[in-house]
């Protein structure tokens, strides 16, 4: 399909605008390595909320929704609603822990909470390996999804893609850094839902679908419309519900959704301008990552299915595509039935969520090379200016590697699923790691390891074995399982960390709780004073109840939603009256959770 001039010149002024907006504030961006990877730290919640809701918004996002909608009907969503736990956690949980730390990167924690060799090697692994390896992976899926709609939508090569929108987005993220990555996500947030709008509107309007209403009881639909799965078939119940919610959101480190917090999305708590607004920001993401998104892309994705049975079809009427053919297709495929103007509109909304996404992953990923890497093991005495031309340097090495791996890799499904094994297991350490004094660095180690071995195993090496081929579930329940085995096996058989470390952290973070019982002790033994190191009520109990109303408010809005849609009346209503009781709820624990946790501006 070939654009029209004035498709062309709507992407066109949008990659324009992204460029004016580096060069807009580029000369306060390399001031300093502050500056550079975290905003000045003086952004508001708002800002860093939407931001991290548009970075999530990636290429990839609808054609992977896309994807599951084709394969396992709407109810195979549970599979990333679930990390909206994880998500609720942060934000009552850790995310006022994360601020007082006053650190420039989540990597940076490592030699805060532990300590010795064992603590300095962690931080420099993984700033490479997630900086590096880890993020091109993520950044390469996205590029893969991006490769699909230009092919299909644009009529241009694989490698034309990458070549033009990953040299507009690495121009502006190495020239604005992460004030340039948070004013653009701000438009590109706006941009990326209107485009996501017209799209549904477009795809139900398409003659085959007739409308909602035809939709909704076409015969090869129906069966895929449940929002949750059918209880008489187990498995199908412990793959995509029952495992997602019980063990998957808490044992999972996945970008955007780290159990305890992390990644990019500390990033932006760092940046924010004190505790209330790094609260603020992490909750807005939560609620309108979940809430708001997720039906235009189901509704475009089942409206596929009508237009697009079977991938045979898609690849008789995108001959062109035939080599990356998948069910993540069904999106860019209906896509095509854009009209003039906005065609242009919805392709600029998916190149911007292209470019939200991949500038905040460049943004992220150069300030662990930078920060954790260089700065810490090559050239600790580098100036802030030097800093910043090798965070510079290091963004464009990133999106060359990330361009190249783009354009071997096959399906974002099958990315994501890679993703969540070599993370299975490791969660529970990132959440308990603020409050049992016991995990050491060596805890860490040994959880990355065991859990990259065991996802190596299954992915490569099971073919040699005679062992019995476990489903996608099972695996990551034998991922969780030797994981966590392993890592808690070795917290004990090795020295803890050592004392003036633990007491140190307790007086800045004040995480409270009993795993911290010992190291008080240990101070009063010492002669300091309790309230030196916790000054305030034990924060968890009332944040775990706020985790829960959180998550009944959103998954409400997200459930009411779809049987508003649906036309089914009566959950409808039951689900809309729920979420507006649990909002006012919510408040109510929120003000509490307030009291108990005056904010302080490090």
């Amino acid at each position: 399909m070939l654009l029209s001039f004035v498709d062309w010149l709507i992407v066109g002024l949008y990659m324009l605008f992204s460029l004016v907006v580096g060069l807009w504030v580029m000369k306060k961006a390399g001031k300093n390595s502050t500056e550079f990877f975290a905003a000045g730290k003086n952004m508001p919640w708002w800002l860093l909320g939407i931001s991290m809701v548009a970075t999530t918004f990636s290429t990839d996002t609808p054609n992977l929704v896309t994807d599951i909608v084709r394969q396992n009907g709407v109810a195979g969503n549970w599979t990333w609603w679930a990390f909206l736990l994880t998500g609720m956690l942060t934000v009552f949980v850790y995310a006022n822990l994360w601020r007082r730390s006053g650190i420039l990167t989540d990597v940076e924690f490592y030699e805060l909470r532990y300590s010795g060799k064992s603590a300095a090697f962690l931080r420099g692994f993984r700033a490479v390996y997630l900086g590096l390896i880890f993020n091109v992976i993520i950044m390469a899926s996205v590029s893969l999804a991006a490769i699909k709609i230009g092919t299909v939508l644009m009529g241009i090569t694989p490698f034309q893609t990458i070549l033009i929108a990953g040299t507009v987005t690495v121009i502006y993220s190495a020239l604005g850094g992460l004030r340039g990555v948070l004013i653009t996500d701000f438009f590109q947030f706006f941009l990326s839902i209107l485009g996501g709008l017209v799209a549904a509107y477009v795809a139900l309007s398409h003659p085959e679908v007739g409308g909602l209403s035809s939709l909704l009881t076409h015969e090869d639909v129906k069966p895929m419309l449940n929002m949750l799965p059918d209880f008489s078939d187990h498995s199908q119940l412990l793959a995509i519900l029952i495992i997602p919610l019980a063990v998957q959101w808490w044992s999972v480190y996945y970008p955007g959704a780290e159990p305890g917090g992390g990644g990019y999305v500390a990033q932006r708590m760092f940046a924010a301008k004190n505790e209330n607004h790094s609260v603020g920001a992490v909750f807005l993401f939560n609620a309108l990552h979940y809430a708001l998104r997720p039906w235009p892309w189901i509704i475009v994705g089942l409206c596929s299915l009508i237009v697009f049975p079977d991938l045979e079809s898609i690849r008789q009427e995108f001959p062109q595509a035939a080599d990356v053919v998948d069910h993540d297709m069904g999106y860019p495929a209906m896509l095509t039935f854009l009209p003039v103007g906005w065609m242009g509109v919805v392709i600029a909304a998916l190149i911007a969520a292209y470019m939200s996404t991949i500038s905040t992953h460049l943004n992220w990923g150069s300030s662990y090379l930078v920060n954790d890497f260089y700065k810490r093991f090559v050239r600790p005495e580098s100036g802030e200016k030097e800093l910043v031309n090798v965070g510079r340097i290091s963004t464009v090495i990133l999106m060359i590697f990330a361009g190249a791996l783009a354009l071997v890799m096959q399906s974002a499904l099958d990315n994501f699923q890679i993703i969540l094994q070599i993370g299975a297991g490791t969660g529970l350490i990132f959440i308990l790691r603020w409050f049992w004094w016991r995990v050491n660095a060596w805890s860490e180690i040994a959880a990355m390891a065991i859990s990259f071995m065991v996802a190596l195993y299954f992915r490569f090496l099971h073919v040699y074995t005679e062992l019995p081929i476990l489903t996608g579930w099972q695996e990551l329940l034998v991922g969780v399982t030797l994981t966590t085995i392993g890592w808690v096996s070795v917290t004990y058989l090795t020295r803890p960390t050592d004392d003036d470390t633990l007491v140190n952290f307790c007086k800045l973070i004040r995480p409270g709780g009993p795993g911290w019982e010992k190291v008080k002790s240990m101070a009063s033994r010492r002669g300091l004073q309790m309230n030196e190191i916790e000054d305030e009520a034990w924060r968890v109990p009332q944040g775990i109840y706020c985790m829960v109303l959180g998550c009944i408010f959103v998954y409400g809005i997200l459930l009411a939603t779809g049987y508003w849609l649906y036309g089914n009346y009566a959950p409808a209503t039951l689900l809309t009256v729920v979420t507006i009781a649990s909002g006012f709820a919510l408040i109510r624990g929120w003000k509490k959770l307030s009291a108990i946790s005056p904010s302080d501006d490090l």
